[in-house]
């Protein structure tokens, strides 16, 4: 090869080789970003429930169904027993909270006690429902219930049917719990005269039977007998019922819960117990999950709730949603609860 002829090709060999490198090292620093990136998964919804306790058979019921109609929505939940303790319940909330969970249903234990932590909660833009039990003092999204002023009234016009109007004895839950004050409005707005018809009110604290147990076994030893009761629920009918068998074997007062629990149910049946009032809860509890989860979705409380569909709570108006019950005695039992399937025959019927 001449002189000439190299001296020709060495520009060209390195505009080649330069060509080469820019390519290569472009190729490097563009790496990075042409490759395609991993479709990121749509985040799922997650509800926080804080329920007071699971000792009663009803909020076990409610749970399990609460639970299942989540997950139905396409949503997680988390689950916080606070075991029938107010300062655990308030752990719990700030819990859940501190889970950045996307909304949070609450049955209370006490009413008046969680002002604090649901404050801090709203702060945080999550939203809160109060369930079955109304939360007071505070502002809260939207309040979901069977209604229990309608429950009390119920209960008060189906005694009368029964017992006539004196000498009847109130043995409700804890003062704590909002709906007894519900009920109690309930029951004395059925009647023209409750203050002469009301020998007296016991207020079962804490949901302890051995409490109502006691306070009947007092009763009936004082000798002051009552000609009707009206309980709390059915829990603690059935504890006054045990010592009524023992007191007065044989002769019958009439008496009533709400609920509908399987052994109220049976009672019925059996001629112990004369009414109970039947709630809809698998319909509450499905409400209660389904309206959690859109609301978590971003759906306004508004589109939920029928205009003027409110209840004041000691702060504001709440919106709410409360269904309406129905009074469960021997002659419509099979009608309500065997063929809504909220208990089966042979569960009820067992010994017949």
């Amino acid at each position: 090869m001449n002189h000439t002829r190299a001296a020709k090709l060495i520009p060209a060999i390195f505009t080649a080789a330069l060509m080469i490198m820019t390519s290569s090292c472009g190729k490097k620093a563009k790496t990075p970003y042409s490759s395609p990136k991993p479709q990121e998964t749509e985040k799922r919804l997650t509800v926080g429930f804080s329920i007071d306790t699971l000792a009663i058979e009803r909020w076990q019921r409610d749970l399990d169904v609460f639970m299942a109609s989540v997950r139905d929505n396409d949503a997680d939940v988390i689950v916080q027993n606070a075991g029938n303790s107010i300062e655990e319940q308030k752990r719990q909330l700030m819990y859940l909270a501190n889970r950045n969970v996307d909304i949070i249903v609450v049955l209370p234990k006490n009413a008046e006690s969680l002002t604090e932590e649901i404050e801090k909660i709203r702060s945080k833009n999550i939203p809160v429902i109060s369930y079955d039990r109304l939360v007071r003092n505070t502002k809260i999204d939207l309040y979901i219930t069977i209604n229990s002023t309608l429950v009390g009234k119920m209960m008060a016009q189906e005694m009368q049917k029964i017992a006539g109007t004196k000498n009847w004895l109130l043995m409700l839950g804890p003062q704590e719990d909002y709906n007894m004050t519900l009920i109690q409005n309930g029951i004395y707005s059925a009647l023209i005269n409750p203050k002469k018809i009301i020998s007296e009110v016991f207020f079962t604290e804490g949901w302890d039977y051995d409490l109502s147990r006691k306070k009947m076994i007092d009763i009936m030893t004082s000798g002051k007998i009552p000609d009707a009761i009206i309980c709390g629920n059915d829990a603690v009918a059935d504890s006054v019922l045990s010592v009524l068998k023992v007191y007065r074997p044989g002769k019958h007062i009439p008496i009533c819960g709400q609920d509908a629990d399987i052994a109220a149910c049976q009672n019925i049946v059996r001629g112990y117990q004369d009414f109970t009032i039947y709630k809809p809860i698998t319909l509450l509890a499905q409400t209660a999950a389904q309206y959690a989860v859109r609301i978590a979705s971003g759906e306004k409380v508004e589109n939920l709730v029928a205009p003027g569909s409110t209840i004041h709570n000691g702060d504001s108006p709440i919106p709410a949603i409360m269904l309406d019950t129905r009074v469960v005695k021997k002659e419509n039992m099979k009608d309500v609860i065997i063929e809504s399937g909220f208990h089966t025959y042979n569960e009820v019927y067992q010994d017949e």
